[in-house]
């Protein structure tokens, strides 16, 4: 790997630590920086509200002027989301800048959960049934996000290093959260 990689990968890991957006959390894979694990919790107010979704970033060493590689790990219906958990996102394709980090990358595809583009559909089934039949589509998301609950018991259950990439992040976006609410009141 090659040091700027590293270096970029480092302030990426300490900015998403110091200042995690709200409902992200990711950190580097055991100790391999090329390789992270990362949580977005569904956006509320959207049908993936409350679902918990693991996802897979790896770099190459072409990494801040190459996109990551990411993927979900978790089962995924969503029309910009393929079966095998790739994401069809424009900043990960053609619209990459060098200027993205880790928190940028898991804000857009936070956003993504909330605002599909039906027009360009990696899973068409999704993409018909957003566009046709709402109430099928919810009711196929609300399983997803059922789902998402017991793997993540799994993966606690299996390894509980696994939980979560990064406590602190996930404590500190609960927060936030939780202070974004009291202040609704």
């Amino acid at each position: 790997m090659t040091t700027p990689t590293k270096r970029r990968l480092m302030r990426d890991f300490k900015r998403i630590q110091d200042d995690p957006p709200p409902g992200i959390s990711a950190a580097p894979h055991d100790n391999d920086i090329m390789r992270w694990n990362a949580v977005i919790f569904g956006p509320p107010g959207t049908p993936y509200e409350d679902g918990t979704f693991h996802l897979t970033l790896q770099f190459s060493d072409d990494y801040p002027n190459k996109p990551p590689s990411v993927k979900f790990v978790s089962k995924m219906f969503h029309p910009n989301i393929y079966t095998d958990g790739s994401i069809c996102l424009d900043i990960l394709q053609t619209r990459w800048s060098p200027t993205y980090d880790v928190s940028a990358i898991l804000t857009s595809i936070q956003s993504l959960l909330d605002e599909p583009n039906p027009n360009s559909p990696a899973n068409a089934l999704a993409a018909q049934l957003f566009m046709e039949n709402r109430n099928e589509y919810i009711k196929r998301v609300s399983a997803i996000v059922e789902s998402s609950w017991i793997e993540s018991v799994d993966n606690v259950i299996d390894d509980p290093s696994k939980s979560c990439p990064s406590t602190s992040s996930t404590t500190s976006s609960s927060s936030t959260t939780a202070n974004n609410q009291s202040n609704d009141r």
